[in-house]
């Protein structure tokens, strides 16, 4: 990809309420939500790069996220939520769009705060496995399933939250060939990138084994990344998909990579000390240096399950993945060269790959040094 990318981020919080358990799809209620994002105000005048959607959930950059229950007619008969999720518009710099998600977040802190709720980045729940449709799907929802790979997986991702970071490079242009080569160099690279945030090493109330249990579970079952088209291109068969038709016109060109967990934007979403806010800007010079570079020539159109899996289990402690973050963080910081923001962002990686120091790894040092968890009952 040629010129200077714009970026867009699409930031998933989970919420604990003011005991420490996690405020899910099982006791938290769309009118909860909703009183929340009531608070909040509506998009301005101009926002032409959001999408608002059918059901008019999305009038705002925050809104409520979870599982939509439809009935035989395919109208709305009850919301799952599992949180709430924040969007940028689309900015020319990675610093805008930073700042423009840490401002955001921090008004649904304050927000969420008077409805005794606490927003948090965790990539997967610390006590639940998977969320259940009750009652099982009927004949429009098997239909809607049916449709496509993401609607068949859909209900996994009531028990995940992670971002979406969004590029794209007007230099470029908006050529189908040129978007899904650039989707599929991140699938294919995407178990190398993974690692710097990984934040699920719990489930089912206890440590499963791993560093990324949103990993093990999602990539390859869900897309990596995605490249947005024109409506009317054909789109290249796929399961998971890798090109996607735009809903609007401002999604025409996007590169989406989904496969990160979820990362503090401020203080206060870390799920353990040391975390740090600093990732978000760092992860969006690797992705723009991955997609400059034009050395590296791994490209995939689905996601390799094994790897990810692999990768989730054992993080930088496996040699390859560790040598395959290195190369893609070398790729990048020489696509970037000369371009002092990237350059600093990109050491923040290099020190933190360096001391094999993700924030899974920070939540299982607290946890065994009997500190608690976001989310996570204490140990009996």
């Amino acid at each position: 990809m040629r010129g200077d990318a714009r970026y867009g981020i699409e930031h998933e919080l989970a919420l604990l309420r003011a005991d420490g358990t996690v405020a899910d799809h099982r006791s938290l209620g769309h009118a909860e939500v909703a009183a929340v994002v009531d608070e909040l105000p509506e998009l301005p005048a101009g926002q032409s790069d959001l999408r608002i959607g059918d059901a008019g959930i999305r009038r705002k950059r925050w809104y409520a996220e979870g599982y939509e229950r439809l009935d035989e007619q395919g109208a709305l008969v009850r919301f799952d939520p599992k949180g709430i999720e924040i969007r940028t518009r689309v900015h020319d710099s990675v610093e805008a769009a930073v700042t423009a998600l840490a401002d955001d977040a921090a008004t649904l802190a304050a927000v969420c705060a008077r409805h005794g709720l606490r927003p948090v980045a965790m990539g997967h729940h610390p006590e639940l496995t998977s969320y259940r449709l009750d009652p099982p799907p009927n004949a429009h929802e098997r239909a809607l399933m049916a449709d496509s790979p993401e609607e068949r997986t859909s209900h996994l991702h009531m028990v995940t939250w992670g971002p979406d970071l969004n590029l794209s490079f007007p230099e470029s242009g908006t050529d189908p060939a040129v978007l899904a080569d650039a989707a599929a160099k991140l699938t294919y690279y995407s178990p190398y990138l993974v690692p710097w945030s990984f934040s699920s090493p719990f489930r089912a109330g206890r440590p499963w084994g791993g560093l990324s249990a949103r990993t093990a579970r999602r990539t390859g079952a869900r897309p990596a990344a995605l490249a947005y088209v024109a409506p009317g291109v054909p789109l290249p068969a796929g399961d998971p998909s890798l090109v996607r038709h735009a809903g609007i016109p401002g999604e025409v060109g996007r590169i989406e990579f989904a496969a990160f967990d979820a990362v503090p934007v401020r203080t206060g979403e870390e799920p353990a000390d040391g975390v740090g806010t600093d990732l978000f800007g760092a992860l969006l010079s690797l992705l723009t240096g991955l997609l400059r570079d034009d050395t590296l020539t791994g490209r995939r159109r689905t996601p390799d399950a094994a790897a990810h899996r692999r990768c989730a289990l054992r993080g930088w402690a496996d040699p390859a993945v560790r040598a395959g973050s290195q190369a893609v963080l070398d790729a990048a910081a020489a696509a970037l060269a000369g371009e002092p923001g990237h350059r600093a962002r990109l050491e923040v990686l290099a020190g933190r790959l360096a001391r094999r120091d993700t924030p899974a790894a920070r939540m299982l040092a607290r946890h065994h040094a009997g500190g608690g968890i976001p989310g996570l009952a204490p140990a009996r």
